[in-house]
């Protein structure tokens, strides 16, 4: 699956949106990826896991990871088109943490998989708690690479598409400057984490 083609499944699901939002980063932006309305369907999640999991083909994985909310679906579709299974993270009390009986151990090669990339802070939180447990991390990998220059994992993650968004610092926002009220999107009270 190509670029372009990712793009045109984000703009035909309405998955890419346009307004004035407000990032978890506290950064304004004048677009905004709500994935999961990408990954609504078992169909075209099946499909981009599919493409996202050929980027894995070669590093013999055991296990595929995600963490909630985001990375769940696109984990799990990675980790069928990869044949191992697949956990989650998810917080409690504010803590990145796996659970629900879920396991990792020493002998895994864990591939951490999120839904759009944009620092990297959740996969990083991830990945911690992957390297806790004595596992190899064997690679990252997104549907969309947001393109920051403050990404915190190690390498840019492998992705089936990589924009270029702008983000602002509130004070520099053009469309504040415009009057344009800002929206937080997302899936936790209060955030818009992409």
């Amino acid at each position: 699956m190509t670029a372009e083609e990712t793009i045109a499944i984000l703009k035909g699901t309405g998955a890419l949106l346009e307004g004035h939002f407000l990032l978890t980063s506290g950064l304004h932006s004048d677009r905004y990826i709500q994935c999961a309305l990408a990954l609504r369907t078992p169909d075209q999640a099946g499909m981009l896991g599919a493409a996202l999991g050929a980027r894995f083909a070669g590093v013999r994985a055991t296990l595929v990871a995600g963490p909630a909310l985001g990375g769940i679906i696109i984990a799990h579709e990675v980790a069928r088109a990869l044949g191992v299974p697949c956990v989650f993270s998810e917080r409690v009390e504010g803590a990145m943490t796996i659970r629900r009986g879920f396991t990792i151990t020493p002998a895994d090669r864990v591939v951490l998989v999120e839904d759009v990339v944009t620092t990297g802070g959740s996969v990083m939180e991830l990945a911690r708690l992957v390297s806790a447990a004595g596992a190899e991390i064997a690679g990252y990998g997104c549907v969309v690479d947001r393109g920051s220059t403050e990404l915190k994992i190690p390498r840019r993650p492998e992705s089936l598409a990589r924009l270029e968004l702008p983000a602002w610092e509130p004070s520099q926002c053009p469309l504040c400057q415009k009057g344009i009220p800002a929206v937080k999107p997302g899936s936790r009270p209060g955030a818009g984490k992409r």
